[in-house]
């Protein structure tokens, strides 16, 4: 049987055998609703399968193995080889170069006395190494979490007035930010930082870039009296308001060694075996303009410095964690923000240098490993680590190994504190700030932004959102505007599915969109629609009313073009995953629907749980007939139209 089909002027010609085999559409096997619970659990908790390595292996290599799961470091350790030993030596010596600058300017950042921030080089490091699954990862504080907890802190607590008050509230905001991160991998919730997504993240960090840099014109102006208010406005307000308390000198020193830093970090770019100029330059600028200040007393011209830092390791900090107060809802949201953005960060990087050297980061036991070092660092004078990407990018070109570069960088940061703080004295403020501007100039990914407007308008208005919130308002607002605009991303592909209409491929029995092929054809009598999502109660009412105004616009085209009357709607559900008792009741519905129509509707292709579910709620055997539930759309084309002919 032929069938002519008229589209612009032209015949197409659809052969049809009627003596072709239909395949039979076969339910689901039968499985107890304990077991699929229980298959649904494990894959919303433990994809990775975790537990797979333990099978078929004895009681005592069941508790080496669970042993190494939970502590890496005993898997790698007695693999350890003298030659990765070397190699993480000069890692660990570099990483450490560039880790006690920022530490001392990060620290500054959060408001927070310097000698904090190498604190948190010490102690944090240690921790990860022995839980981390990471070869890469170079642990300690970060800009943007930096920033965040300083800012928010700082909306109650003035630091200057309430310095221990303000350490307080620091320590207790990187425990409840270590607790959150931990429990996010004991209980493997980490989907839920998933919604941080790249868009996202790229227009955040750009936004909180421009801001922490914006920050740092207090230090290299030489302003003393500077807003403390976080958004553009108000910063450039300041800025110029306070003209009369810029510092020519501060400015030439500051012109001078940011030049210098931004240099290094070109040639390292455009040069990756030179990594180690810009790994140096920070702790360079250091050294050469604390010589610079206390051979020429610059301290004594305008030139403001860090004083003195007291020597030793870190305190215990315990008794200093606040769980009760007025505060405690202020440090709970701060550790919750700061513990989601710093885990975020660790975990994407330690995931990217993973791939580039082929192996494979558990982002649960990323999440165990961060979380615990921070509930750890809380207790030992630290706030909030992570992995940082100018770090573990140094320490992966520096060749490391594993993550005993970690342990060579603390022991190199222990010794800084133990005998070299004196040196630190002299060190001025202006060159921590420009450490801090060149660090976070490579959070602005101007490429990747223009990627995410090639292939998706909606995306890259979630990063203009999230760029300008963080700009604008304030550095956690923009992240929950963003993350707000990505739910509802999300939200709107869940409640307005996407559903096409088919055609015919000519001189075959495959059925496609006839907005991709344009060379696809209706089938006269016909309405062949795909569905390309769950099935559920939040957008059963969009599906009925796009199926009515397709139904209603097919009719319509046949009166115009003197087609045959439309008899047929077919849903190919192929792309249909998940079904619940409203998607049910939608397929009913319909098939009431269409036999006051004198419609009949075929369905294509239900999958697992959609077929079982069908099958369950046909007590009438209305909606799953034989002729009526077909494999393919061509298969159902073919027969349907047997069944015309025989009719006519």
């Amino acid at each position: 049987m032929e069938v002519a089909n008229g589209k612009n002027n032209n015949t197409t010609m659809i052969s049809v055998e009627i003596g072709m085999e239909v395949h039979k559409v076969e339910a689901p096997p039968q499985i107890s609703s304990l077991r699929k619970l229980n298959t649904r659990l494990k894959e919303t908790f433990f994809p990775d399968d975790p537990l797979r390595q333990f099978k078929g292996q004895s009681v005592k290599n069941k508790w080496i193995l669970g042993a190494q799961y939970a502590f890496p470091i005993l898997k790698w350790g007695p693999e350890y080889t003298l030659k990765s030993f070397k190699s993480d030596i000069v890692a660990g010596l570099t990483i450490a170069s560039l880790a006690i600058p920022q530490g001392i300017s990060y620290a500054k950042l959060a408001n927070l006395p310097p000698i904090v921030g190498l604190y948190s080089s010490f102690v944090p490091p240690l921790i990860y190494a022995v839980l981390g699954s990471s070869r890469d990862l170079a642990v300690g504080p970060v800009s943007i979490a930096s920033l965040v907890m300083g800012s928010m802190l700082r909306q109650q607590v003035n630091p200057v007035t309430d310095q221990v008050l303000f350490l307080q509230l620091a320590f207790t905001s990187t425990f409840f930010a270590g607790l959150f991160q931990a429990s996010l991998g004991f209980l493997r919730l980490g989907f839920i930082i998933d919604f941080l997504s790249k868009a996202t993240l790229i227009g955040f960090m750009a936004g909180a870039a421009i801001i922490v840099s914006l920050q740092q014109l207090k230090s290299l102006l030489g302003i003393t009296h500077f807003t403390k208010k976080m958004g553009l406005v108000p910063v450039l307000s300041s800025v110029f308001r306070e003209t009369d308390e810029w510092s020519w000198q501060t400015i030439l020193m500051g012109f001078c060694f940011l030049v210098f830093l931004i240099v290094t970090r070109h040639i390292s770019i455009k040069k990756p075996k030179l990594f180690w100029i810009s790994a140096g330059a920070p702790l360079l600028s250091v050294i050469l303009s604390t010589l610079f200040v206390f051979a020429f007393k610059a301290q004594n011209h305008g030139v403001s410095i860090i004083g003195n830092l007291e020597k030793g390791l870190n305190p215990p900090s315990w008794n200093m964690l606040q769980f009760h107060g007025s505060h405690l809802g202020l440090v709970m949201k701060t550790g919750l923000i700061t513990g989601i953005l710093s885990l975020t960060e660790g975990i994407a990087v330690g995931r990217t240098f993973a791939a580039l050297k082929n192996y494979q980061v558990d982002g649960n036991k990323e999440m165990i490993a961060i979380g615990l070092m921070n509930v750890v660092g809380s207790s030992t004078s630290c706030y909030v680590t992570t992995g940082a990407f100018s770090r573990s990018a140094v320490n992966h070109n520096a060749g490391a190994k594993s993550a005993f570069s970690n342990i060579v960088m603390s022991v190199t940061v222990m010794v800084t504190l133990l005998f070299l703080m004196p040196l630190f004295r002299y060190t001025p403020n202006v060159v921590l700030g420009a450490i801090i501007v060149t660090a976070v100039i490579g959070l602005i990914d101007i490429p990747a932004a223009y990627q995410i407007w090639k292939i998706d308008k909606y995306d890259f208005i979630v990063m203009l959102c999230a760029f300008l919130g963080v700009i604008l308002i304030s550095v956690q607002d923009g992240l929950a505007i963003a993350v707000g605009i990505s739910v509802l991303k999300v939200l709107l592909q869940i409640t307005r599915p996407k559903i096409v209409m088919f055609g015919n491929i000519p001189g075959s029995d495959i059925f496609r969109n006839i907005h991709q092929y344009k060379e696809a054809v209706k089938i006269p009598g016909f309405l062949i629609l795909s569905i390309e999502a769950p099935i559920n109660f939040a957008n059963i009412t969009y599906l009925n009313d796009r199926i009515s105004r397709w139904i209603e616009d097919c009719e319509e085209e046949d009166e115009t073009q003197k087609h045959c009357e439309l008899r047929f709607v077919i849903l190919d559900l192929s792309a249909v995953s998940a079904i619940d008792t409203s998607g049910v009741s939608f397929f009913k519905d319909l098939r009431r629907v269409f036999d006051k129509k004198n419609l009949e509707l075929v369905l294509v292709n239900p999958i697992g749980e959609v077929m079982e579910k069908l099958q369950r709620s046909d007590d009438t055997s209305d909606l799953m007939k034989p002729d009526t539930l077909f494999l393919t759309v061509g298969e159902a084309v073919t027969m349907l139209m047997s069944t015309m002919k025989h009719h006519v």
